[in-house]
């Protein structure tokens, strides 16, 4: 039986490296997909029954309204102009009346789910801005555009401190942001609000530093252990 010379090592070596390309453009493509997917899920806000008869029990009736209102604005609003979709959330949103965490949970700080917000009929400036950022990446707006942003405002509800929160939306990433406030219920252009000092802002994406704004992602917004523990509890809520 005549013998089979093996092939050369480089050839071997060649072989194995196509291999090792094709497998990790597969897992590359696999992952991409897998991205998209979540990307595309948490964009969907759906609330099933449970999670709102759960609300209706805890705060009554009303809560059930606020959280059928939310859904059908989202469902309503889906084919609007960005500039109206900007406009239709920050008047949802701002109708909530303002209380303090302290009041409204008990605890110095807390950053409510949109479903708490809405369910509880309270928040203070995290929450509003929280609550429009959910709202507004449901309406189609994309993640690039929006960022939530601490600032500092004279006029914000502790003066001791001037601490507060704002949603900003950035039409193109060097455009001049216009911002939605709870405080100032208007939409206006960041230009017009010499009043707020940014200081760092974040989102799904990422963080930055308010003198970082053109390039300088500082890091994950994952860093922001409150956004985290929202965004776990929000996972609960949305089906």
């Amino acid at each position: 039986m005549p013998l089979v010379s093996p092939p050369p090592q480089n050839q071997v070596a060649e072989r194995a490296e196509a291999r090792l390309s094709k497998l990790l453009i597969v897992v590359f493509l696999a992952l991409i997909l897998a991205v998209q997917a979540i990307v595309a899920a948490t964009a969907v806000i759906e609330l099933s029954e449970a999670v709102i008869a759960s609300a209706e029990r805890k705060y009554g009736p009303e809560a059930r309204s606020r959280l059928e209102a939310w859904i059908r604005l989202i469902a309503g609003s889906r084919k609007k102009s960005e500039d109206d979709k900007l406009k239709i959330v920050n008047d949802f949103f701002n109708q909530v009346p303002f209380a303090s965490d302290i009041d409204h949970w008990g605890v110095a700080d807390y950053w409510a789910t949109p479903v708490e917000m809405l369910a509880s009929n309270g928040g203070d400036c995290e929450d509003y801005a929280i609550g429009k950022y959910f709202t507004l990446l449901a309406l189609g707006i994309d993640i690039g555009k929006l960022r939530i942003t601490y600032v500092k405002a004279p006029q914000a509800p502790n003066p001791a401190d001037q601490s507060h929160m704002v949603l900003t939306y950035y039409a193109k990433p060097d455009a001049i942001p216009l911002v939605l406030d709870n405080l100032v219920p208007e939409v206006r252009s960041a230009a017009m609000r010499k009043d707020l000092t940014p200081v760092y802002s974040f989102n799904g994406d990422g963080l930055w530093l308010a003198k970082e704004r053109g390039s300088g992602r500082v890091g994950g917004s994952e860093k922001i252990s409150l956004w985290t523990q929202l965004n776990a509890r929000m996972g609960k809520e949305l089906h």
